[in-house]
């Protein structure tokens, strides 16, 4: 829920992540590690990459190294003593089976993945000693009286760092998209431009490119030329030119600093030469001298 004590007509650069549900200190300073201090700064904290979570895939269909959708019933629950400690959770759903390894859990984890509970599961498949593995998937626990409805979108991957998950970065992603609703964020191309250039506007880039739909064109994404990614890199590419004229045209309106000259070090100079100056020669200097330098008077 956008926090309505905030005024509408402050810009989203204006407003800090804490004003995000669940961003308290400790989440703040570890947004801030990746450069995100403004609601802005998470709109534009784009994805790196997407996958499809909207459809499930039966453990029977599953091929090796690929991300998909699963569910199923839990048939063992065990901790495997190896190289190292893992926690490994059986499951099938009647076309197949596969076995969830964890190698960071706890004991709560390990109570709640009990023989009989249903999941579903989202990771990427790899072969095991046992046949195919998840490691560390993400997962939901599913109950008949309150189902739980499939993504309606393409699930975007962030940029991240320790002690900053992409369920959470999604979930921030989410409610700044909720504040881009009601307050608002800077347009920097005119309207007349964007129309002549057949652009879209910011807000509605960005909302496509954290949520993109079912039928996005996935490669298009993965490449970065989708028609919304290569609207902000218009838009950056354009601000990055306007940015290197402004300072051309400061430099050029400084001008050079204005060259002073100790005189006595001049006559020196021209005194320890091998030879004379000619008439022309001593001209041609002075004249030079005087459109250079001004000559201050010696100290002492």
């Amino acid at each position: 829920m956008v926090n309505s004590a905030i005024s509408a007509t402050q810009t989203l650069d204006k407003i800090s992540v804490t004003a995000l549900k669940g961003v308290g200190a400790s989440l703040a300073e570890k947004l801030t590690k990746i450069g995100l201090f403004s609601l802005q700064d998470i709109l534009f904290h784009l994805p790196l990459r997407y996958m499809d979570r909207t459809r499930v895939t039966p453990i029977g269909g599953l091929q090796p190294n690929i991300n998909a959708v699963i569910e199923g019933e839990v048939r063992a629950c065990d901790i495997v003593f190896g190289k190292r400690r893992s926690l490994v959770v059986r499951m099938q759903d009647g076309t197949g089976g596969i076995s969830l390894r964890f190698y960071h859990f706890n004991a709560a984890q390990k109570n709640q993945l009990t023989s009989g509970t249903r999941l579903r599961v989202f990771g990427e498949t790899r072969r095991g000693a046992a046949g195919l593995e998840m490691y560390h998937p993400e997962y939901d626990l599913l109950s008949e009286a309150k189902p739980l409805p499939l993504e309606q979108h393409l699930t975007p991957i962030y940029p991240a760092t320790e002690g900053l998950t992409q369920p959470r970065l999604r979930t921030l992603a989410a409610q700044a998209l909720t504040w881009l609703g009601t307050h608002n964020l800077r347009e920097l191309l005119p309207d007349e431009l964007r129309q002549q250039l057949n652009q879209s506007s910011l807000a509605d880039a960005l909302r496509y490119l954290h949520q993109p739909p079912t039928n996005a064109n996935v490669h298009l994404l993965m490449e970065g030329e989708h028609p919304f990614q290569q609207r902000l890199a218009f838009e950056e590419l354009l601000a990055h030119h306007l940015s290197l004229l402004l300072l051309r045209r400061q430099t050029q309106a400084d001008g050079a600093s204005q060259l002073y000259i100790n005189t006595k070090l001049q006559t020196n100079f021209l005194a320890q030469l091998p030879f004379e100056l000619t008439r022309a020669q001593a001209r041609v200097y002075k004249e030079i001298v005087a459109d250079l330098v001004k000559p201050v008077p010696m100290l002492g």
